[in-house]
């Protein structure tokens, strides 16, 4: 069934909800003006990546939260596989819901909604065919390139045939997104700024999307207020590469470190003469970034084409 008709039927049975969100183009800017959105609930979620971290966590979120049914999980190294097998639960449904190794499984149970914490050449392939088949995706996975996003962008266009939608988030913890908008309120008041990330010891990128997110928007904060970027580093001998971190958007050097034991942390400090600022913002496990997740499964529908981060449902 193409996504406009789905969508229609889900208007008749009552399955949607209008909430007052903000607006926001391919950039996922903060809202430009307000709008009535509408919020599905009853939502059919699949789990690409439900072997992982992350998406074993979006599994069991997705068996808790009322209104969420979670009736396809993707992972080719657990196929086979009960999602049951998979969180040690006889949770129903996760007894009949059975890993698959490939997402075209996804079309044959009548899915809306896929959430991807996948790796970056996954996650390509998993938005690829939700476009086609006319699934709403939501994607925890980091590591988009400008060029992906457009190609992303082409995807998912809106008013297309099969009226499918995209959420891109570096980062579902709302405290974390908070903490983004903090620092990019803060920027162009201060003299100069650095950030450390710092994350688990399996995480393949870095510096995370979280990091060059909050760069970028202290950047164009500093931009707007009229103020110049940030003054280059001043230090002249480096006796270990890399000591002074990598230098990111607005030139703003950036730290990384991987550590076990930690999950998904950032501070961003600021100085100037005589007084310093620091933003921190710490998720102390997977469930941190479970309501950010929900927020965009069932905001999704109602969002056409692609958004970046949950800054707009959030309406900041």
């Amino acid at each position: 069934m193409h996504r406009a008709g789905r969508v229609q039927r889900l208007h008749r049975a009552g399955r949607v909800q209008q909430v007052h969100r903000g607006r926001t183009g391919r950039t996922g800017r903060a809202p430009v003006a307000p709008e009535t959105l509408a919020r599905v609930i009853d939502m059919r979620v699949g789990v690409v990546g439900a072997g992982g971290r992350m998406g074993r966590e979006v599994c069991r979120t997705l068996l808790e939260r009322p209104g969420l049914d979670l009736v396809a999980a993707v992972d080719p190294g657990y196929a086979g596989r009960t999602v049951a097998d998979l969180l040690g639960t006889s949770a129903p449904p996760s007894e009949s819901v059975t890993v698959t190794a490939d997402v075209t499984a996804l079309s044959g149970v009548d899915v809306d909604v896929v959430v991807d914490f996948t790796h970056l050449e996954i996650s390509r392939a998993t938005l690829a065919h939700c476009a086609s088949a006319g699934i709403h995706a939501v994607v925890g996975t980091t590591g988009f390139t400008e060029d992906d996003l457009d190609d992303v962008a082409e995807l998912f266009v809106p008013g297309s045939v099969n009226g499918a939608n995209c959420i891109i988030a570096a980062n579902f913890a709302i405290g974390a997104v908070l903490m983004m908008r903090f620092a990019a309120m803060a920027a162009p008041w201060f003299d100069s700024a650095e950030i450390i990330e710092l994350h688990h010891e399996a995480k393949r990128d870095a510096p995370s999307g979280t990091s060059l997110r909050t760069a970028e928007g202290m950047a164009e904060a500093r931009a707007h207020a009229g103020r110049d970027a940030f003054p280059p580093d001043a230090t002249s001998t480096v006796v270990l590469e890399g000591a002074r971190g990598g230098a990111g958007p607005g030139g703003i050097r950036m730290h990384s470190v991987r550590l076990p034991g930690l999950v998904a942390h950032q501070e961003v400090l600021f100085g100037a003469p005589g007084q310093g600022l620091t933003i921190r913002h710490d998720s102390y496990n997977r469930g941190s970034f479970m309501d950010g997740v929900v927020l965009a499964v069932e905001a999704v529908p109602s969002r056409p084409g692609v958004t970046l981060g949950i800054e707009p449902l959030l309406g900041i």
